[in-house]
């Protein structure tokens, strides 16, 4: 083909060892043995032009049907969709670092929080901090997780716990979106926790969500989530205040059976939430109730392994059952303090016994769709949005199994590349 015929790109990325796309049909999450089921395109390469995928396929093809302004030689590296982080409670003001003695000590997660700390002591930091000084602290952790790989993140208020707090967590999040390139996702959870103020009225705070919270945070949240949890909020109260939501206009998420089976689960799945959180607590009536409702697990196997927890979701379970998984960080300030998602690709294998195809894509295709972003996100193919990870290592398989190293060599967002290694 002639220079004259050949169609112009603006990036060329050739000779790449292999390439998992997370194409291929159904449309929407993959599930049971599709989940590892990848098409995995060898000796490849993928163009890109106008911020979109233009194709992925053999490099020599796309050699020859592309004349590119850029031609980056990844001989021997490997790519993947940009990780979608579809869990996080990254934006916050203060560190709990004196809590993660106490928990080396011995101190439970609820001992903590019962006794003012955790949560609690992140709201009262929250609380008395500017926006301002909370978008400085909390646009480093996501640049960190840029050059970790993820390219699209959900983010939680639920440390402000009140109207106005609540109001400058989300204009936080709203703000950050204009400082790094990361797509972030915002999400309202006033029901994150009991607010001191409230500890000796329970109704009164649920009231304070539904009338003043909720009305203020739908324009700037696009999903309600709730801690449905035992000692925190229960099924009958989070259905409340999910209710409440989702006339406002917000989709739905639920913190579920972290801790306890309290029916949290079973609860996401009749309101056809979005999604179900945790669930290291879920029973097989929980993992019944989830299937086939087009809610999707999103299991957090970081926050299991950094509070001792000693128990994880049961994903094989979930597997078998058809119940679509993907994987989050929950990174925040207290229980899982980090902004890499490829550890959590690691603890994906190591301890909820994933294979490493099926932890790549719940950490892209899937975990995209968990946040209503499955259109725009998670997969590589021709139209869609180039966001790309260019990884140092010699086959997808080895991401999760080189535990602790970041092995990102590029990352391309929308077709522009925002980081790179060492420079």
């Amino acid at each position: 083909m002639s220079e004259q015929t050949q169609e112009r790109a603006g990036i060329l990325i050739t000779d790449l060892k292999e390439i998992a796309t997370m194409a291929g049909p159904p449309e929407g999450p993959l599930h049971g043995g599709a989940l590892g089921d990848l098409e995995i395109v060898q000796d490849a390469a993928i163009a890109i032009g106008g911020g979109e995928i233009l194709a992925v396929g053999p490099t020599q093809d796309l050699r020859e049907r592309f004349r590119a302004s850029t031609v980056v030689d990844a001989t021997g590296m490997v790519a993947t969709p940009g990780l979608v982080d579809p869990h996080t409670h990254m934006v916050y003001a203060g560190s709990r670092e004196d809590e993660f003695e106490e928990r080396v000590k011995g101190a439970t997660y609820l001992q903590i929080a019962s006794s003012g700390g955790g949560i609690l002591s992140t709201v009262r930091e929250t609380r008395k901090a500017s926006m301002n000084r909370i978008v400085r602290q909390s646009l480093p952790r996501l640049q960190r997780a840029l050059r970790h790989g993820t390219t699209t993140m959900e983010i939680k208020s639920g440390y402000g716990l009140d109207a106005d707090s609540e109001e400058k967590m989300l204009a936080a999040i709203d703000y950050l979106r204009r400082l790094q390139p990361i797509d972030l996702v915002s999400t309202f959870m006033g029901a994150h926790w009991l607010p001191e103020e409230f500890t000796n009225n329970r109704e009164g705070y649920i009231r304070d969500v539904i009338r003043k919270q909720i009305p203020r945070a739908r324009s700037m949240a696009e999903f309600c989530d709730v801690f449905c949890e035992e000692g925190v909020f229960s099924p009958d109260e989070t259905r409340e205040i999910l209710a409440a939501a989702k006339d406002s206009g917000m989709k739905l998420k639920i913190h579920a059976d972290e801790f306890k089976d309290t029916g949290g689960a079973a609860l996401a799945g009749s309101l056809k939430a979005a999604s179900a959180d945790h669930l290291g607590a879920i029973g097989p009536e929980g993992i019944k109730a989830l299937r086939g409702k087009g809610t999707i697990a999103v299991l957090l196997p970081g926050t299991s392994f950094y509070i001792g927890l000693g128990r994880y979701a049961p994903a094989r379970a979930l597997i078998e059952a058809g119940v679509p998984v993907a994987l989050g960080s929950d990174g925040n300030p207290g229980s899982c303090v980090t902004d890499s998602m490829q550890v959590i690709l690691s603890l994906a294998c190591l301890r909820l016994r994933m294979t490493p195809h099926e932890a790549l894509a719940s950490a892209t295709r899937n975990a995209a769709w968990a946040i209503d972003r499955g259109k725009e996100a998670g997969i590589l193919e021709e139209g869609r949005p180039a966001d790309v990870v260019v990884w140092a290592a010699p086959s997808c398989k080895a991401i999760p199994h080189q535990f602790g190293t970041n092995l990102v060599h590029q990352v391309y967002k929308k077709g522009v590349l925002v980081h790179e290694e060492g420079a």
